[in-house]
């Protein structure tokens, strides 16, 4: 599976942002789909997964309310609606899929807000 972020940038406080991971390869074995981010200085976290076929989301306590995970099977393409952004929320984003016995991800797209 390889994968592909983008729609990541720079935006002020309050903005929005939507990011996209176009999955290709062997994409019918993909069982979960997620987005994690890695903010300098800090581990990298969880944001929000979803489930390849009933669509079951979870996401990190930091961002419910503000940020929607999405998939469209069709397309192999996964979205995350950010809204009301915070500076806190500054990271680059890394887009993952979880296989029985495999993990894969994107090299990831920055997403700096500005206070």
């Amino acid at each position: 599976v390889q994968l592909v972020e983008s729609g990541g940038g720079l935006v002020q406080a309050g903005g929005s942002l939507r990011l996209s991971c176009a999955a290709s390869g062997s994409t019918f074995s993909i069982k979960v789909m997620g987005w994690y981010r890695q903010a300098p200085g800090k581990q990298r976290e969880m944001v929000a997964t979803i489930t390849s076929g009933g669509g079951t989301t979870n996401y990190a306590d930091s961002v419910k309310g503000r940020f929607t995970i999405s998939r469209d099977n069709a397309k192999n393409t996964m979205y995350l609606q950010m809204n009301s952004l915070k500076p806190e929320d500054t990271a680059v984003y890394y887009c993952n899929t979880r296989e029985t016995g495999s993990s894969h991800w994107g090299p990831g797209t920055q997403v700096t807000v500005s206070s």
